[in-house]
């Protein structure tokens, strides 16, 4: 585990929310929230978005925030509609309440919470709009416990999509980021309509068409301990498709 570093005054204090997306996720969900609550960013806000999870992650979800109530949210949405509706309501909702910035990450530990404040600091000392934690990029690295078959599907997906789009983004699938507020406002997320992993994809794509700079960071992407991967097959054909769709639905998108 990474030791997350130690921001000044008045970055560290900054207004982040960070939305975690949950389905079936009531063994990991307490872990994340300790790591979360214990980096040095006392503004940080946890939006805990659970799909009506058959094993009880929402009534988790909720003790936490009983636990800590000026410092978790949690939305209980009425089913299983897919990673980007998830994520496009929980990020709704962080603007709203008047997030600076937006995070979002993965609810299985794949993520570490530890480069948060390395990621805020990335941001917040540049002109980004968006700072990526990588896996493709220079340092960045991929669980030793990874299959071969996913490392391959992993970097197929990115090499495909890269060359349909002419994103110039190395890991353009990445669950893990962070958003300036009026960023995720130019981009309106009224038009995305990704239901699956493909949201990823659909954010990148329309962050660089509308000019905003995309940095990453290199992170270790690590293997979930706890849980099943909700990677389906509905969601591989939805995102095999999906760049064909996305240079179709976002031709008009761009700077003037």
């Amino acid at each position: 585990m990474i030791e997350p570093v130690q921001l000044p005054t008045p970055w560290c204090d900054a207004r982040v929310t960070v939305v975690v997306p949950t389905y079936n996720e009531a063994g990991n969900l307490p872990v994340l929230v300790e790591r979360l609550l214990a980096l040095p960013l006392p503004g940080l806000h946890i939006l805990v978005a659970d799909d009506n999870s058959p094993d009880g992650t929402g009534e988790v979800a909720d003790k936490l925030a009983s636990d800590h109530p000026e410092r978790i949210t949690v939305v209980h949405r009425p089913g299983k509609e897919g990673l980007g509706r998830a994520y496009v309501d929980g990020i709704g909702r962080a603007l709203e309440a008047g997030a600076d910035y937006v995070a979002q990450m993965d609810a299985d530990l794949s993520h570490p919470p530890e480069a948060l404040p390395g990621m805020l600091g990335t941001l917040l000392s540049t002109r980004a709009g968006v700072v990526i934690g990588s896996r493709y990029v220079p340092g960045g690295q991929l669980d030793e416990a990874w299959p071969l078959y996913r490392r391959a599907l992993s970097g197929w997906a990115n090499f495909y999509v890269h060359s349909l789009l002419r994103v110039r983004i190395r890991d353009l699938t990445a669950g893990f980021k962070i958003w300036r507020a009026d960023v995720l406002r130019d981009i309106d997320l009224g038009r995305v309509q990704s239901n699956g992993y493909s949201f990823q994809v659909e954010m990148h794509y329309l962050a660089t068409r509308l000019g905003h700079t995309v940095l990453e960071v290199p992170i270790r992407f690590a293997d979930r301990l706890d849980g099943i991967s909700k990677m389906t097959t509905a969601t591989k054909v939805e995102s095999a498709l999906m760049p064909f769709r996305l240079r179709r639905k976002h031709r008009g998108v761009g700077r003037a």
